[in-house]
């Protein structure tokens, strides 16, 4: 008699949820549910908006696609990739999580049902950005309070931290190795079995749920101390006339120096999992130094890097474009971008600032920034030409003829150190980090 595939639902299909749906529906029968109808229109439709899935695995995959929870049957595994953002003092917003918790909780009293029974007593994974204690001290007791169930008797909670790096087509769900942790062996055991059958990369059971919660948190929280302290760093250099990229050149030739880059650190991850840490140290007591310092440093450099092209233009308002407007290159991705906190503290300098993206939304940059992103900007000519993000698009159609961007005499700024000063024309002026 054939083995019955699990059942597996994923709820939140953005850049952690749909590579994880659609890896796991090759093994299981799996469902994707998210709140989006939007997102679930356009997935049916081929369409993933994250760039993260193409047309043509999405058309080949089992995997079935939601919004609606009542559409979802009982299941061996719920698993919650949504985000967890920051508010606006950096205190954690565990607000979707908790939704999310809510909506599995209804799911689980369904599962009690007879009509499609799940295999055991199902397990919640939650693959979400959590300092230390949040999944059993929080979600398991929503998940109790709405399901009416008991945790640890008629479900179990179990954690994995997701490793998705947006557009990064070498570290893929299928290649990583995955932390694993679950609150009891068994469950442990269930929880790595159904991530082994994903990923040639192996798991890695770890001690605790803690242990797991917190190994995901300093991943980016290290990042961020290391950038931090090329940041600083990038900003004494400047004062000596230095370049930080000759420095880096010279530096990286010994054999254990560690290979970091000045740069605005944006995004999900890197820019906000050190404030999931340093909220729970403070809680206990302990006040996180070096942790907030490289946060300060870092979400200071668009402010330092915005007076720096201040003083490249003599003070003087100027037409500005700015290229690239993502968080990171060759993705779609705008969240918590620094490259808007620039173009904001420019035009507050009194500069005329013009935004372009290939790869971002113009909706969505008006809805989130109240930045107009223009289609056409590179139809025009201006006083700097600031090239912020590096997308791949900009090298293969606009780089070679980058100096026509640029008027007599005008800046072209290069915080990537991207660009060939070389290429320019005798009369551009070349600045970078």
């Amino acid at each position: 008699m054939t083995k019955q595939q699990p059942r597996v639902v994923v709820i939140g299909l953005g850049y952690v949820g749909l590579p994880l749906a659609v890896a796991l529906a090759k093994s299981t029968q799996c469902w994707g549910l998210d709140v989006s109808v939007d997102r679930i229109t356009e997935l049916t439709a081929g369409y993933d908006r994250t760039g993260e899935i193409d047309q043509d695995r999405l058309a080949a995959s089992s995997l079935h696609l939601t919004s609606n929870p009542a559409d979802c049957p009982a299941a061996d595994f719920y698993i919650v990739t949504v985000p967890t953002p920051i508010d606006d003092e950096n205190r954690p917003d565990l607000s979707l999580v908790i939704a999310a918790s809510n909506t599995v909780g209804a799911m689980l009293d369904r599962a009690r049902q007879p009509a499609n029974p799940p295999a055991s007593q199902p397990i919640v994974i939650y693959e979400s950005t959590f300092y230390p204690g949040v999944t059993e001290d929080i979600c398991a007791p929503q998940l109790a309070a709405t399901s009416g169930l008991i945790c640890g008797e008629d479900f179990f909670v179990a954690y994995s931290p997701e490793r998705i790096n947006p557009g990064d087509r070498e570290h893929t769900i299928d290649k990583i190795t995955k932390v694993v942790a679950g609150q009891t062996p068994d469950v442990l055991e269930k929880v790595a079995a159904l991530y082994g059958a994903v990923t040639s990369g192996g798991v890695y059971r770890a001690a605790s749920i803690k242990a797991a919660e917190a190994a995901k948190v300093i991943e980016n929280a290290q990042r961020d101390i290391n950038i931090a302290f090329m940041n600083e760093i990038t900003q004494i250099f400047r004062q000596m006339d230095l370049s930080i990229w000759d420095v880096l050149s010279a530096a990286n030739t010994k054999w254990n120096f560690l290979d970091f880059s000045p740069g605005l650190v944006g995004g999900h991850c890197i820019g906000v999992d050190p404030f999931y840490l340093s909220h729970r140290a403070r809680e206990l007591g302990h006040y996180p130094r070096v942790i907030l310092s490289g946060r300060t440093t870092n979400d200071g450099m668009a402010g330092w890097l915005a007076t720096q092209l201040h003083a490249q233009v003599q003070h003087q308002p100027s037409e500005i474009l700015v290229m690239g407007l993502t968080f990171k290159e060759n993705v779609p991705d705008i969240r918590n971008s620094k490259v808007f906190n620039v173009i904001a503290a420019l035009r507050a300098l009194g500069h005329t600032v013009t935004a372009h993206d290939p790869h971002a939304n113009a909706h969505e940059i008006m809805h989130e920034y109240a930045i107009e992103a223009d289609p056409a900007a590179l139809e025009r000519s201006y006083d700097m030409v600031l090239f912020a993000v590096p997308h791949a698009v900009y090298f293969d159609s606009v780089m070679g003829d980058l100096a026509r961007l640029v008027r007599p005499g005008g800046v072209v700024a290069d915080i990537k150190n991207a660009i060939d000063p070389a290429t320019l024309r005798p009369d551009v002026r070349y600045w970078r980090f």
